[in-house]
């Protein structure tokens, strides 16, 4: 008789729905699909899925939970299975999609991905998911609202611009506009003065704020957006996974010398984390020689301003990463002090 050593739960989370495949592992190590179901995206999903879990499993062997981080949709889910003490790993998708690709589907659906999310969970050692800090989802939500507000700011001032540009401006169009950029102009400052507040009271956070925001082009809101999608790095183990997490790894297509694409990010990451590195990566392309110097340099070996913006955004991120972990203020010999930080460079050549 078989001994069952390990089962896993692989979960491919959508809006609405969780397809989920079981699998288990025998002492031989062979990894085998046991079971296939869907459930509804809710409560009474979530504890249908532990009942359906509960009976075609060994009480005796350990249950994990794999998913992929699909925006906000698997966070309810995490925090329900975390909650009943459940074993619980999120894997970033570029990490699914590498491995689906080995497997030789050719076909993809809901149910071959969770099938993969499974069987990617019965062969590697996953870490186990911790739910953030409440200080640092609550950072997280002011951010995230006050970047859409700030889309929504943008989107106004156009309209408002394009309105005046006409030969006849509408003069209503026009107050009414002013409205609604004056309380989206108010909120915005509400939220900044709510985040204010929340580092006042936490004298840890109001630290690594500090520290982040002495590598010039960094800004306050930047530092907190940044610590706010990592909670505190404390998602993070090395600058390699922070790359990965933040969707600023590179990706190629090549095979043999027939077949050879142009090397780009994959953008299968955290976006929120992506799109606050943009203007501070610009900032410091001006105002600071070294990573001046890093821009200049891929510009002279690949001639694409866009992919030599990128690495000084991965570069950056990396320091921010270096210096919260070692405690200390950036200065500027700082890139040549710690040659661990040139690799982030050597990715894009």
């Amino acid at each position: 008789m078989k001994i069952v050593v390990k089962q896993v739960v692989g979960i491919d989370v959508a809006q609405k729905e969780l397809v989920v495949s079981l699998g288990k592992m025998d002492q031989q190590w062979t990894p085998q699909l046991s079971g296939h179901k869907t459930f509804t995206n809710n409560s009474k999903g979530f504890n249908d899925l532990r009942e359906w879990v509960k009976k075609y499993t060994d009480e005796q062997v350990e249950v994990r939970y794999v998913m992929e981080s699909t925006g906000v949709y698997h966070e309810a889910l995490a925090y329900y299975l975390v909650g009943q003490e459940c074993a619980v790993s999120i894997i970033l998708p570029n990490k699914i999609s590498n491995y689906f690709r080995t497997l030789q589907v050719r076909t993809i659906t809901d149910k071959s991905a969770s099938e993969a999310i499974c069987l990617f969970g019965l062969e590697r050692k996953l870490e186990n998911w911790k739910r953030p800090s409440p200080l640092y989802k609550r950072l997280r939500q002011l951010t995230r609202e006050r970047d859409q507000l700030q889309q929504e700011l943008t989107q106004l001032q156009n309209q408002k611009h394009a309105e005046m540009a006409e030969a006849e401006p509408n003069q209503g169009t026009l107050s009414r506009l002013e409205i609604r950029l004056k309380l989206l102009k108010d909120q915005a400052t509400e939220i900044w003065t709510e985040i204010s507040e929340m580092l006042l009271e936490n004298q840890k956070v109001s630290a690594a704020v500090k520290l982040l925001t002495s590598i010039p082009g960094v800004g306050p809101l930047t530092a907190v957006t940044v610590l706010a999608e990592t909670n505190g790095f404390d998602l993070i183990r090395n600058q390699r996974q922070l790359t990965a997490y933040a969707g600023l790894d590179v990706k190629e297509k090549q095979s043999g010398t027939s077949v050879k694409g142009k090397a780009q990010i994959s953008k299968r990451g955290n976006r929120h984390l992506r799109k606050a590195m943009h203007f501070p990566a610009l900032t410091a392309i001006r105002h600071d020689p070294h990573f001046k110097a890093v821009y200049l340099r891929i510009i002279e070996k690949q001639s694409i301003k866009m992919k030599a913006a990128v690495a000084v955004q991965r570069k950056l991120l990396a320091l921010m990463f270096t210096l919260y972990r070692n405690g200390n203020l950036y200065d500027k010999d700082y890139l040549q002090k710690v040659p661990v930080l040139k690799n982030v460079e050597r990715q894009t050549a």
